[in-house]
């Protein structure tokens, strides 16, 4: 099938349409582009497919830079397109879904602070074969070993090709750019890994069952956790807790809500899903605020991390959290965004706005209808384009109570 791409939506795929009028999602199109494609999947109201040749190329697109991607490395799924012209069309589809599924018109999407395109992570997860590290073939658990990897800190550069895996199946590699400290997490076992000696290595099972013992790694940590180090504070990580992927996003962040909230002092904020303090520890950390997190690791690094702030750390999931009275609100939610009972209990607070950080587009689009029809004004978002060379956004959005 030959199809003409008109516009990028949630997920990065290129949306065509074929004869019958059926939408078409296009994986690895860009707009304006004509490219022949085959189907790989076929539902009664739109199609899945790839593409196979490109006739007209889009000025974005350009020959991958990574060799991986020849071998099928799934990684980065957007090292076709141009760096310098990512963002923008990031803010692109952000635009669209805010439009299409949040039924914002004309909806005010701005960019934030630019960040590098290279050498950024500061967490990979990589898999093992054949006693080789390696990432996922695109859409497959197939394993592509790689000896390098051109987003990875070049702190864990060198771990690609020196780790042994012994008995490990996946391995989370980690490291503290500022205080240079490494840590693997080994799954389902750290038995028989071999790493260089300044790295920390823990096994998923070690893990599990210190939490089982009510062992929440506080005193311990050094066998357990690195530090990082950014907006001027340093953040205790557990090998198992959730931390944005590169301080320079994570800087990012920091400064997009706080544009989005202005000065907190004095007033009364709830940080859900608040990790190990990031937004409670900058922001807020002149007001008083609760932080909401269900992560045992990650709590018990917010209570290290937020010593110095007038902060109540409560370990719930947001859903079953019995809501207190609020200012402001911060959500910062998994993948799946907030869904109604989680933002029920958010808008319950009587918050006059809320901040919501979001990581998926479509459940952005989803949370902005959902807050809309109930009393909420959306007021603007900032694209942080924390992932080059994928089609992965973080979002911040600002909503106040009509």
């Amino acid at each position: 099938m030959q199809l003409t791409i008109e516009k990028l939506v949630a997920g990065g795929d290129g949306l065509a349409r074929a004869v019958d009028r059926r939408v078409v999602f296009v994986q690895g199109a860009l707009p304006g582009e004509v490219v022949d494609v085959e189907i790989v999947e076929e539902r009664s109201d739109y199609l899945r497919a790839h593409v196979e040749s490109v006739l007209t190329p889009s000025s974005a697109r350009i020959v991958p830079p990574c060799p991986h991607v020849a071998s099928g490395c799934g990684g980065c799924g957007w090292q076709h397109v141009d760096p310098a012209q990512q963002t923008d069309l990031k803010a692109q589809i952000v635009t669209e879904a805010l439009e299409r599924m949040g039924k914002v018109k004309d909806p005010d999407v701005r960019i934030g602070t630019p960040l590098k395109a290279g050498a950024f992570r500061t967490t990979i997860r990589v898999g093992v074969t054949e006693g080789r590290l390696g990432f996922r073939r695109s859409q497959t658990n197939d394993i592509v070993p790689v000896d390098s990897c051109d987003v990875a800190h070049p702190l864990l550069q060198e771990l690609l090709v020196s780790v042994v895996p012994g008995d490990a199946q996946e391995l989370t590699l980690r490291v503290g750019a500022a205080t240079g400290e490494r840590l693997i997490l080994a799954s389902p076992t750290a038995e028989g890994v071999e790493a260089p000696p300044d790295v920390l290595v823990i096994g998923a099972d070690e893990v599990q069952q210190a939490h089982e013992e009510g062992r929440l790694l506080d005193t311990d940590a050094a066998i357990a956790a690195i530090h990082e180090v950014v907006a001027g504070r340093t953040w205790r990580i557990s090998a198992d807790s959730f931390f944005q992927a590169r301080p320079d996003g994570a800087e990012a962040l920091v400064q997009a809500v706080g544009d989005a909230t202005g000065s907190l002092r004095g007033k009364t904020v709830i940080d859900a899903y608040g990790g190990v303090g990031l937004f409670a520890g900058t922001v807020a950390a002149q007001s008083r605020v609760t932080l909401l997190e269900s992560s045992r690791s990650a709590v018990a690094d917010a209570k290290v991390n937020l010593s110095d702030v007038d902060v109540r750390v409560i370990r719930r999931d947001v859903a079953k959290w019995v809501q207190r009275q609020a200012d402001v609100v911060i959500a910062d939610p998994p993948r799946k965004g907030l869904g109604a009972r989680a933002g029920k209990r958010l808008i319950d607070t009587g918050c006059s706005r809320l901040v919501l950080v979001s990581c998926d587009v479509g459940s952005m689009g989803r949370d902005t209808r959902w807050l809309k029809a109930r009393g909420f004004t959306y007021q603007g978002s900032t694209v942080i384009d924390m992932f080059t060379h994928t089609p992965h956004i973080e979002v911040v959005s600002v909503f106040d109570r009509r």
